[in-house]
């Protein structure tokens, strides 16, 4: 039996995504969520016949449900534009990073500082929203408003919609955070 001594052909190993792709790519998909959401709640508009309070049983009148008619959704549609727009102007910032990596220490650190507080933003946004809808959907007894997703059903799921895209776009962001925080960490150790 023949032993060869020549070594062993290095194994590949897949390369993880430099910190600076997954940070622009993170960024390109936090803008394509905080967009969708924003556009499917302004989109969320439906006309319906309801009867008119304290008229005579029979008396209907068409009636539209808008995100405009409650502040919450306002809130809503403003902070996650807000969140849009810091997503394209850090992703200019990140994709200039590649050309130019010896900033990338300094620009994490700022951020991550930034994608926090666009964080609160963004969940203190979505929260209202959330609440909002849910009171649609259940009504509250307690305070005698009804509910309105029986009748306004379209408009409900369009609320529904932007809210579940708004947490994704609130997952993107602590990704966002944590790789800033590791790429940091991984600069100090190096």
């Amino acid at each position: 039996m023949e032993y060869s001594t020549d070594k062993p052909a290095a194994t590949l190993k897949p390369e993880a995504l430099p910190p600076r792709v997954a940070d622009a790519v993170l960024r390109v998909s936090l803008f394509a969520a905080t967009l969708v959401a924003v556009v499917v709640m302004v989109t969320s508009k439906q006309t319906e016949v309801v009867p008119v309070p304290g008229a005579p049983v029979g008396v209907m009148i068409p009636h539209t449900a808008k995100f405009h008619h409650s502040p919450p959704f306002v809130y809503f549609v403003a902070a996650l534009s807000v969140a849009c727009l810091y997503s394209i102007i850090t992703t200019l910032a990140s994709l200039s990073l590649t050309l130019k990596p010896a900033f990338s220490k300094k620009f994490f650190l700022h951020f991550a500082f930034w994608d926090i507080l666009i964080l609160g933003v963004v969940a203190s946004a979505m929260g209202a929203a959330s609440a909002e809808a849910y009171n649609g959907l259940r009504g509250n007894r307690h305070v005698g408003w009804s509910k309105v997703c029986p009748t306004y059903d379209k408009f409900c799921v369009h609320v529904g919609t932007s809210a579940a895209v708004s947490l994704l776009a609130s997952f993107i962001l602590v990704f966002l955070i944590m790789l800033s925080f590791f790429s940091l960490y991984k600069q100090v150790l190096h």
